[in-house]
């Protein structure tokens, strides 16, 4: 999500703990040396079909309400919330999905913030840190957290004590994904409108498939860092579980929750398609093909080395239909999907 793992996160997408020094959350880029990931969650099998999303809610707004976060807290939201606090980008945009951004009071920084109104509305955290007097002080009566440490447990107890209801949201998956959309479609009375839309993703997702099945699966090194070392998915990561679907082998590291892939795999798994999700900080197909030793890859003889967005990708919120559609053409430029017919 973006919650997922306890790791720096980077435009709104989680980044192993190697690259805490590295960057923030899709806030603070600040470079720094880089450390070994630690896993905290257990691997989560890719699925064999569509996601399906679980209702969290009847589709009548009734309040009050409680809800299970994906912390497993039950959290009461006495009325439809009016002042709405985000502290996950992933959440910001699903809140101006489901029509509520003028209730978003307060949200977390966001380089890479979408939608672009969504800039209006005031930070009240960063990677690391929340600001839990100034929330208090808008009057915020639902905030949406992130979990495993992608926000300070102590803010959000701090919070929860002060009588501000907290819904953390922890997605290692996809389904998960889908449904903490739906938890906060629940949470804010949005719940028949947070069906559709991840009914529009699963819909998406069953059009890859659909359009992939029977495809060679190209191996893919889906390069999210290589700064300090190369990072990409770790093997529980949902950005894995992403590439299969889009008719990929993905390259991980083998290791549950562990991104830093050593050199020497890479040349190994010899990919035949490099996605670079790190594009937007400068990274082009020219240097990838320059690095010592690459020039034996599949994918730098072939030329298929592709930039990709990696926010629309990696972040689990609205926009997971197009991270989807886009992966899926960069691994196979060539596809027809019949969302892009004209």
């Amino acid at each position: 999500m973006d919650a997922r793992f306890p790791a720096a996160r980077r435009r709104g997408r989680t980044l192993p703990a190697t690259l805490i020094a590295l960057v923030a959350l899709a806030v603070a880029a600040c470079a720094g040396p880089a450390a070994t990931p630690v896993p905290t969650v257990a691997p989560t099998a890719a699925p064999t079909a569509t996601p399906a999303p679980t209702p969290t809610a009847s589709p009548v707004a009734a309040f009050p309400i409680t809800l299970t976060d994906d912390e497993g807290t039950q959290v009461e939201v006495k009325a439809e919330p009016q002042k709405i606090v985000s502290l996950t980008p992933a959440a910001t945009e699903t809140l101006f999905e489901l029509g509520l951004g003028d209730r978003v009071v307060g949200k977390v920084e966001d380089f890479t913030v979408y939608p672009p109104e969504a800039a209006n509305v005031p930070d009240v955290a960063k990677f690391g840190s929340v600001d839990v007097e100034k929330i208090v002080g808008l009057g915020a009566d639902l905030v949406i957290a992130g979990g495993s440490n992608f926000n300070p447990p102590e803010a959000i107890a701090q919070l929860r004590s002060l009588g501000v209801p907290v819904v953390v949201l922890y997605a290692p998956d996809v389904a998960t994904a889908l449904k903490d959309i739906e938890l906060i479609g629940s949470a804010t009375g949005r719940t028949e409108k947070a069906t559709g839309v991840t009914a529009d993703i699963g819909a998406a997702f069953d059009e890859v498939k659909a359009a992939t099945s029977g495809l060679e699966a190209p191996r893919v090194f889906y390069e999210l860092d290589a700064t300090n070392g190369f990072f990409g998915p770790a093997p529980d990561y949902f950005g894995a579980e992403m590439i299969k679907v889009a008719g990929g082998d993905p390259l991980t590291s083998g290791t549950p929750g562990v991104y830093q892939i050593e050199p020497e795999k890479i040349i190994d798994f010899d990919p035949q398609v490099v996605l670079l999700g790190d594009a937007a900080y400068g990274v082009t197909a020219e240097q990838v093909a320059a690095r010592p030793g690459w020039e034996t890859l599949s994918a730098v003889k072939d030329g298929a080395i592709r930039p990709i967005d990696d926010v629309v990708v990696t972040r689990p919120g609205p926009r997971l239909a197009d991270g989807i559609r886009a992966l899926a053409l960069a691994i196979h430029p060539d596809l027809v999907l019949p969302s892009a017919a004209p």
